[in-house]
């Protein structure tokens, strides 16, 4: 019964033409046994939640509810337990004489819905919602009391209470949990812990953005913060110098690693805790938002046996993630990987990953000395920061050695003249090299509120500057799914300059980056703006995240 209820649901979506048979065939045939093919297809990006909650409504004929900013009968929470409404995804919405209406994501999930009547003794009217809203609601609803009531400023901690211990009654434990749970839940990628001259400012970072999400009294600041020392395993008596620490948890079912850095300020110690949730990581190229053309010379370059390929960008502009998934994607039986990392960010199975050390001079110099001795194929280095490291790298890469790494510079082109103030010789530089990516990440329209809309004047101007023949360009209103901010998840856009003949004589003649780009564009070389523009044209973001990431 359950596979025909399946069956219809796949038959509807694609007679909506949400999906189509083959994404339906793949779906269903290679899905996990026990998962509901909604999810597999929201997993597989061919739908999106609140587009599968909308079949579900229309084909069962039960009512959406849209949880933002919904007005909750709080009295009636009592009546599902927090355990229970987070592992069924249900929550309850109202009391009307014996009918307790229920928000659940799954209303076919008839043993939870009897569960509910046996246990509350009323008749539970099923609504549907997403999981994220109701996920987020039990948060606000169950989850979120004003803990800094528990603290007073007269009852500092001592120096013999433990707060390692996981003892839900410790405030600053459910407080620190709380605060974890939070950040996962809203696909956080850090949690800002701000200290101020009254207060303490928690802030996360959604989508690149951040955002204020609570204040606490000035009284929770040195509790939580020796807290979050204790689980990140660093010296809680030393506040003076910056720390660097990692924990690792279990959220939700996630296995979520934190990197915690703190940093001594006028008002305190101020932390930063890095939330790498390792489940949500893509490992896959074709998820990383390249384009067709760039993801084929992306792969070319670095399919080569040798030679060496440089990621470029600022911090946080998805570098890491590229790299892996091209580890993943070269990750085969017969070859040797070897990384030298600071910090290892993601555990890559079949991968040998060492992590530097400067307090016992392992560095990425000294690293990819050890490496070269231990008969690798591909050799991945974390940064090239300095000559020492540069020139190593460049030398394993024509020894034989396809080797990895990344660059702070601002473009593809940029690289070469940065490997050369680096003191790499031009003509090692110019041998050497397969090819160059600059990356930025741009966030994503919605697509629960996505719309079309006429173009402005300055958009006009910008595609008829490039050529590009765009009538109407997309936005996202705001909707509860994207807290309102018309965006929702993020993509890279790309400058891929792939080195040929004609590039590599350019470089070896010492030519300079203008010219070398001249020849690059007459192979087909698109620039980093053009690439946004690209996305823009499709629906996949905003001129105005382009503008924001780069330069025209």
């Amino acid at each position: 019964m359950a596979r025909k209820i399946k069956l219809r649901l796949g038959e509807l979506l694609v007679r909506e033409g949400l999906i189509d048979e083959g994404q339906l065939h793949h779906a269903l045939n290679d899905k996990a046994p026990h998962q509901k093919l909604g999810d597999k297809l929201i997993e597989e990006g061919y739908i999106t939640e609140l587009q599968l909650v909308e079949v579900l409504q229309q084909q069962l004929g039960i009512s959406h509810e849209r949880l933002y900013n919904y007005a909750f009968d709080q009295s009636i929470l009592n009546l599902i337990p927090k355990d229970f409404a987070i592992e069924n995804s249900v929550i309850p919405l109202k009391r009307e004489q014996n009918k307790l209406f229920v928000a659940t994501s799954d209303p076919l999930d008839y043993f939870v819905l009897n569960n509910l009547r046996l246990q509350t003794g009323f008749k539970i009217e099923p609504t549907i919602a997403t999981k994220d809203e109701i996920r987020q609601s039990i948060m606000k609803l169950y989850e979120r009391e004003d803990l800094t009531e528990q603290f007073k400023e007269t009852q500092p901690i001592k120096e013999s209470e433990d707060l390692s211990l996981e003892e839900e009654s410790s405030p600053v434990v459910k407080l620190m949990n709380q605060l974890i749970q939070q950040a996962v839940v809203e696909k956080a990628s850090d949690i800002h812990i701000d200290p101020q001259e009254y207060q303490v400012l928690i802030r996360l970072r959604v989508d690149g953005t951040l955002r204020n999400e609570q204040t606490l009294a000035k009284s929770v600041q040195s509790s939580l913060i020796t807290r979050i020392k204790i689980m990140a395993n660093l010296d809680i008596t030393q506040q003076r110098i910056p720390q660097d620490g990692r924990i690792k948890r279990v959220v939700e079912g996630r296995n979520v690693d934190l990197r915690v850095s703190t940093l001594p300020t006028i008002f305190g110690e101020k932390v930063v805790i890095r939330v790498l949730d390792t489940m949500s990581v893509s490992n896959r190229l074709e998820d990383i938002g390249f384009e067709t053309h760039n993801l084929a010379q992306f792969k070319e370059m670095i399919e080569k046996p040798y030679g060496i390929v440089l990621l470029t960008g600022p911090t946080g502009s998805g570098k890491t993630s590229t790299m892996y998934a091209a580890l993943t994607h070269l990750n085969k039986e017969q070859s040797n990987l070897i990384t030298v990392e600071d910090p290892v960010e993601y555990e890559l199975e079949g991968v040998n990953q060492i992590q530097v050390n400067s307090q016992v001079g392992l560095t990425f110099a000294t690293g990819l000395k050890s490496i070269l001795r231990q008969d690798p194929d591909i050799i991945m280095v974390g940064e090239i920061r300095d000559s020492e490291t540069a020139n190593m790298a460049v030398r394993a890469s024509i020894t034989g050695h396809l080797v990895l790494s990344t660059l702070h510079t601002n473009d593809s082109t940029g690289a070469i003249n940065r490997l050369v103030n680096m003191d790499v010789e031009m003509f090692l530089v110019g041998s050497s090299i397969n090819g160059v990516v600059a990356q930025r990440l741009v966030r994503t329209i919605c697509k629960d509120c996505k719309v079309e809309r006429e173009l402005n004047h300055l958009e006009k101007e910008v595609f008829n500057k490039y050529n590009f023949n765009i009538k109407k360009v997309e936005k996202g209103e705001g909707c509860p799914t994207c807290n309102m901010t018309g965006y929702l998840g993020r993509t890279a856009i790309h400058e891929v300059l792939l080195v040929d003949e004609q590039i590599r004589e350019a470089i070896l003649d010492g030519q300079s980056k203008v010219e070398i780009e001249k020849v690059a564009k007459e192979q087909g070389f698109t620039p980093l703006f053009e690439d946004g523009l690209c996305k823009v044209e499709r629906g996949v973001t905003t001129l105005e995240e382009v503008f924001r990431v780069a330069a025209e």
